[in-house]
């Protein structure tokens, strides 16, 4: 069956310049265009949008999606089996969370007691979630079970005061790798006070600090795309950027 692209936009929930941009781009081109100009899609294109709007779903940017998608041993039915447990996990996220919320609620109206601490499990577990979702499989080769285990410990016994300054040395490290991004420096003086930073963030989850760790980890953030991404969004070449920066500060 063929759809025309404003009954995909429709069927799909997304908007008509949504699906011309995946064309423009490249992501999601149509079967065909009729004789009056109109993108018609069949079966495959349909099938690929749906995994292209999972990936976004789960905050996969368009540049890895096309990167995926043009594997030649991309399986799509692995792909959705993918999706199905990271959407598990995800729910399991906010089940969590809405968990901790009506306890909120509870608490304020006098109803039962919650520490501190209580407050901020939900936001804690999501973390923890999210990293071995994401990065499970790699930092457990690279780091081992036990190391990984004792860094999650270590993150659900942090106070509310030490979870504080967690979110804004993440704030603060990477509001400084942008500026100094920008110098083009990786020696610069800003560039190293982000490495300061970065290190000082990272003791909150290591048991124990190492150079050697250190820069073992900002090479994965250069070679595992992921990782990659992530620091993208802060600016384009920042990973590369803390890589060598990190390689100086910790000579």
């Amino acid at each position: 069956m063929e759809y025309a692209i404003n009954k995909l936009a429709k069927m799909a929930g997304v908007s008509t310049r949504t699906l011309r941009y995946y064309d423009d781009c490249g992501l999601l081109c149509p079967r065909r265009v009729s004789s009056n100009g109109y993108r018609v899609y069949g079966q495959a294109e349909i099938d690929r949008l749906q995994q292209i709007l999972y990936y976004r779903e789960l905050g996969v940017g368009l540049t890895e999606i096309s990167r995926i998608l043009a594997m030649k041993d991309f399986d799509g039915l692995a792909a959705l089996e993918s999706h199905r447990e990271a959407l598990i996990a995800k729910r399991k996220q906010i089940d969590s969370l809405i968990t901790n919320v009506e306890k909120s609620i509870r608490a304020r109206k006098g109803e039962i007691a919650m520490s501190d601490a209580e407050k901020f499990e939900g936001f804690k577990q999501k973390l923890i979630d999210d990293n071995e979702n994401l990065y499970g499989e790699e930092i457990r080769e690279k780091y081992g079970n036990d190391a990984v285990d004792r860094s999650y410990t270590k993150l659900k016994g942090l106070t509310a005061e030490q979870y504080a300054e967690v979110e804004r040395l993440s704030q603060d490290y990477q509001s400084a790798l942008k500026e100094a991004f920008a110098s083009g420096d990786p020696s610069s003086e800003l560039a190293q006070k982000a490495c300061a930073l970065h290190k000082e963030w990272l003791c909150y989850f290591w048991n124990e600090y190492s150079k050697e760790a250190h820069i073992g980890l900002t090479k994965m953030y250069v070679e595992d795309p992921r990782f990659t991404a992530y620091y993208d969004k802060i600016a384009p070449g920042s990973a590369v950027f803390l890589r060598d920066a990190v390689e100086i500060f910790c000579s």
